[in-house]
């Protein structure tokens, strides 16, 4: 018994000592960015093509291929865009098979009659002497429109591990109409076949008087959405009013109890719900008050950032930074800046290359790199 004692004892200092070590190496770590482009006004997505040059949006509406040497080329053939307020171009991905399909996913804000909303199509990508092409273009999805407003479109857009697609779409800045109703588009996380289709098990495809495109509901304006592969699920987070930014995972059928439930205040400091919790309401992994105004969102997997390695990274828009999420599972045990004072860090994206990349409004795309490289 007294050696089992000792034995347990040592390899909980062993493990403690561990931790601290890890501690002491995570603060030690020095960051700092790299410009790749900045012929980028609002860069809103970023993903990485085969050659490891990158496919990069710009919210007011124009599509570029960026090399890692800078060199920018448009992309033409993109639909009718509406870039207004918070709307434009916004997130691109691949397809996790793009290679063999090459199938490029984006999403942006349209509409007509002075109503706009979001929608998700996909192209293929064609390359010419003088510029890239999108070919083959198809809307898989045009969310209802119901206002003219410029606010809360969303929209981040993620594939998980079966190759669903999921979009986010904020509330359209109608608070106590759209979140709530599962007949109206807005307020929502969405799920599709990567050609469309509506799948089959998709929670409320049975309902009558439903958008059966829906997976989730109850939200405000989520700008951030990633598959976590180590947990299996979809992670999302949103913009709160006044504080209560939220962080999420992303259940079939879940209402995330937007505007019932709620950390945050309005803008001018009242109130309107009393409520932070509700029976059948889905409770945030973390939240932030102040708000942090979180955009873009990475699991880190890669080996040239081991003091992140397993980390999630969000870029604030408000604190102009990039903060690192340490988890245990499901929930947050530590966070901390990464970067600080770098503008307003509107998208976090790890490449194929297995480096982060960081769009910043107003100042373009950047590699991030520890600056003892």
């Amino acid at each position: 018994m007294e050696v089992m004692i000792k034995s347990n004892l040592k390899v909980t200092v062993v493990m403690v000592m561990s931790l601290f070590l890890l501690s002491l190496k995570l603060h030690a770590a020095q960051y700092t960015i790299e410009l790749i482009s900045d012929d980028v006004s609002v860069p809103w997505g970023i993903t990485q093509l085969p050659d490891n040059s990158l496919l990069v949006t710009d919210r007011k509406g124009t599509m570029q291929v960026i090399t890692l040497q800078g060199t920018s080329t448009k992309v033409t053939g993109l639909p009718k865009i509406v870039a207004k307020g918070q709307g434009g171009l916004l997130d691109v991905v691949l397809h996790p098979d793009y290679s063999a399909n090459g199938w490029v996913y984006f999403s942006y804000s349209t509409g007509e009659n002075g109503r706009f909303n979001t929608a998700i199509s996909r192209a293929k990508l064609a390359k010419s002497q003088a510029d890239y092409q999108l070919t083959h273009l198809e809307t898989l999805y045009q969310a209802e429109a119901y206002n003219g407003g410029g606010a809360h479109f969303g929209s981040r857009i993620a594939f998980d591990k079966d190759n669903y697609l999921y979009f986010s779409i904020g509330d359209r800045g109608q608070r106590d109409i759209n979140p709530q109703d599962l007949n109206r588009d807005a307020g929502k996380v969405y799920r599709l076949h990567d050609d469309g289709r509506i799948p089959k098990d998709n929670p409320f495809v049975a309902e009558n008087n439903v958008k059966t495109a829906v997976f989730s509901y109850g939200h405000r304006n989520p700008q951030g959405l990633a598959f976590n592969p180590h947990m299996q699920a979809m992670w999302s987070h949103e913009h709160g009013p006044k504080g209560g930014d939220e962080l999420n995972i992303i259940g079939k059928g879940k209402n995330y109890g937007w505007p019932v439930i709620s950390y945050g205040v309005n803008y001018s400091g009242s109130s309107f719900t009393d409520l932070t919790k509700k029976q059948g309401m889905e409770q945030p992994i973390t939240y932030w008050v102040p708000s942090i105004a979180p955009s873009g969102m990475s699991f880190v997997t890669s080996d040239k950032y081991p003091e992140l390695k397993d980390d999630l990274l969000i870029g604030s828009l408000k604190f102009s930074k990039l903060i690192a999420l340490q988890l245990a599972g499901n929930k947050v045990v530590k966070q901390h800046d990464v970067l600080k004072s770098v503008g307003r860090l509107r998208s976090v994206f790890q490449g194929r290359d297995n480096y982060i990349y960081l769009g910043i409004d107003g100042r373009g795309v950047f590699r991030l790199v520890p600056t003892d490289k």
